[in-house]
């Protein structure tokens, strides 16, 4: 099974006012395999969706790649054209952002803006025959009398519609890799499951990488997970393993913390403390402060990733007593 992308020891940082530049991604090395739903877990301000923009380099002004690279089907990402960049983003890899009243024109029609990706990589393609992509497209994804929505705008449609009428647009060329930002977030739960059913059938089209904090959609959608702690990759590997035998203490406090049936007040268990902010990371092992189990080496080296069964792996000190600077 070849790599769609791949991390290699990627490192990607952030400049404050005064130009000095803090690390947020460090030393990050992952794949996405083809066929193969990916799940990125982990609490707000971790990295996530700095770990999904910087696939397709839409990154903030303020971020700076500090080494490593990103490679999409053995070719560095880091060193394309802008051009050669654009060629790749929405037709071989595309993406759901979070929040689709956001990302949306709100001067364009539906119908434009998802035919705008047709436009764009099939230039020869007469407006009938994107139309009629479009429409069937929207068919696809469950939005009912698509020929009349082709003409309406964003505010015409509910939260629902446009977060489908958001994974039309990033389906209508067919990629090879969709990226999915928190896709459920802004949705009420009666929407995030039909959403969720959608998604499981376009996961078996191609490869799926899922950013989210919800481990309950990451369980319902996909193969592997990585946990994220503070921009450091804790934990990784197939789903099951991940979730049955949780390794890292920080992946047995989140799925410690998802709340079951039968909790009542005072024993839903937390994590203490507080994620620190990029400015405030510790040298050694960032999620140490909070950790019970923290020791000497812990506070000074980084732990190096460990291989604990096949496609399971977790980087505490734990597990392996070695370590880098």
């Amino acid at each position: 099974m070849s790599n769609v992308v791949e991390f290699r020891n990627f490192n990607l940082g952030f400049k404050d006012d005064e130009g000095k530049a803090y690390n947020l991604l460090n030393d990050v090395s992952f794949e996405i395999k083809e066929g193969v739903a990916l799940g990125v877990v982990g609490e707000s301000g971790c990295g996530k969706s700095m770990l999904s923009l910087s696939i397709l380099r839409l990154l903030p002004e303020a971020a700076v790649v500090q080494s490593g690279d990103i490679l999409y089907k053995g070719d560095s990402i880091l060193d394309k054209s802008i051009s050669q960049l654009e060629e790749i983003r929405g037709k071989h890899i595309s993406m759901i952002f979070q929040e689709p009243m956001t990302a949306l024109n709100p001067v364009y029609t539906i119908g434009f803006q998802i035919g705008e990706a047709l436009k764009t990589h099939y230039p020869k393609l007469d407006k009938k025959k994107i139309k009629e992509a479009v429409i069937d497209q929207l068919n696809k994804v469950g939005i009912p009398n698509p020929e009349a929505r082709f003409d309406q705008y964003p505010h015409q449609f509910s939260g629902g519609m446009r977060q489908r009428a958001m994974i039309a647009m990033a389906m209508i060329c067919n990629p090879q890799l969709l990226i999915a930002d928190e896709p459920t977030t802004a949705l009420d739960v009666t929407i995030q499951a039909q959403v969720l059913e959608l998604m499981k059938k376009i996961k078996l089209a191609g490869s799926l990488l899922l950013v989210t904090h919800n481990l309950g959609v990451v369980a319902e959608l996909c193969n592997e997970v990585i946990v994220m702690y503070a921009g450091c990759i804790v934990e990784k590997g197939d789903i099951k393993k991940v979730f049955k035998n949780p390794m890292h203490p920080y992946t047995k406090g989140l799925i410690a913390a998802v709340p079951g049936v039968e909790v009542s007040e005072g024993d839903l268990y937390t994590i203490p403390g507080t994620v620190p902010t990029i400015d405030k990371f510790e040298n050694g092992c960032r999620f140490a402060p909070r950790c019970e189990y923290m020791s000497e080496n812990c506070k000074g080296y980084i732990p190096t990733m460990k291989k604990v069964s096949e496609n399971h792996y977790v980087q505490c000190f734990l597990y392996d007593g070695k370590g880098d600077n």
